[in-house]
């Protein structure tokens, strides 16, 4: 197994995990039915599958 010559000082490690921190997700209002949705996702609403304001499937449950 390989072991590190020196120690890796907190400075680092911390460096190195500044991008690791979860963001929130981005959501969306359909201008078609008002619903809240995640971005660049169809979504259920009253049995239908909408895309970008569309209806994509009629009674999709």
């Amino acid at each position: 197994m390989a072991h590190p010559k020196r120690k890796i000082s907190k400075t680092r490690r911390d460096k190195r995990r500044t991008h690791d921190a979860l963001s929130t997700k981005q959501l969306s209002v359909d201008v078609t039915t008002g619903e809240v949705h995640l971005r660049h996702h169809a979504h259920v609403s009253e049995g239908n599958l909408y895309y970008r304001g569309k209806l994509v499937v009629e009674n999709y449950n």
